[in-house]
């Protein structure tokens, strides 16, 4: 005899707190629930490096200036390698360069139809900017100042802003394109994301305009953000009916389809 699938942790607790109401009012609390508990935990890191920057905790101040001081010796020694770091960082990582990728994709999900797709591709980048440059004004963070700089740069340091338009910009791409890639080759994209990431972090520290924990902050705050924005459009899969989806099958597997999602205003019939 079939069990029958008893109701997540969140539901129960609503239904505990609601009684009598299980419907669809206290699936839309579960998901908010969740979606909420999740954007906090992820958000925690971010918010701990905030609070180790602003209050100058000793070894990360150590830290920053060490590796700081280690990779611009390097950087005075090698001028070819500042060259080709100057160029990954202003040219392929930058962040109008990521910005454009993001806006390409975006046009091409809405020529393809799918608009919710399309949407949280622009939301999420253009909330991560947004946020970037507030915590930034908000922290005021003074950039390295180094002997016989290689490079400048200007407004201020945390979080950095290459690190996590990488961020959020890689993880859009990957999210909305991954389903078109065959399963045997995913392996490479992921391998690519990973490398610009790290890459435009690495770049930002040796050219001596960005401390480690700038970098690490950029990285968290876009984490934080993709987070956020992919649970909402995971909400919005769970009210048509579909089903979850892991970041190994990307944010909606139908794209690969000729009509990924239903037109706007007219909701998908729910799976039985």
């Amino acid at each position: 005899m079939a069990r029958t699938a008893r109701p997540s942790t969140p539901r129960r607790l609503l239904a505990r707190l609601v009684p009598g109401r299980s419907g669809p009012d206290t699936r839309f609390g579960a998901r908010l629930l969740t979606t909420v508990a999740a954007t906090a935990l992820v958000s925690v890191p971010f918010a701990l490096a905030v609070v180790l920057v602003e209050s100058q905790w000793a070894p990360l101040s150590r830290l920053d200036r060490g590796t700081a001081e280690r990779l611009h010796t390097a950087a005075l020694e090698h001028p070819a390698w500042v060259r080709l770091l100057d160029f990954l960082t202003h040219v392929v990582w930058d962040p109008v360069t990521m910005r454009l990728l993001v806006a390409a994709l975006v046009v091409w999900l809405l020529v393809r139809g799918a608009v919710r797709l399309a949407l949280w591709a622009a939301v999420t980048a253009t909330a991560g900017g947004l946020l970037g440059l507030l915590v930034k004004n908000v922290v005021a963070r003074a950039r390295p100042h180094l002997p016989d700089p290689v490079s400048h740069a200007p407004g201020f340091s945390f979080p950095s802003g290459h690190a996590m338009t990488a961020t959020t910009s890689c993880a859009v791409l990957l999210l909305a394109l991954l389903p078109l890639v065959p399963r045997r080759l995913r392996p490479l994209p992921w391998a690519c994301a990973a490398v610009s990431v790290v890459g435009v972090g690495y770049t930002r520290v040796a050219l001596g305009v960005h401390w480690v924990s700038d970098v690490v902050g950029g990285w968290l705050l876009g984490l934080a953000v993709v987070t956020a924005t992919t649970l909402a459009f995971e909400a919005w899969r769970a009210d048509v009916g579909r089903v979850r989806t892991t970041p190994a099958q990307g944010l909606e597997p139908e794209i690969r389809s000729e009509h990924p999602e239903p037109p706007v205003g007219v909701p998908e019939r729910p799976a039985p």
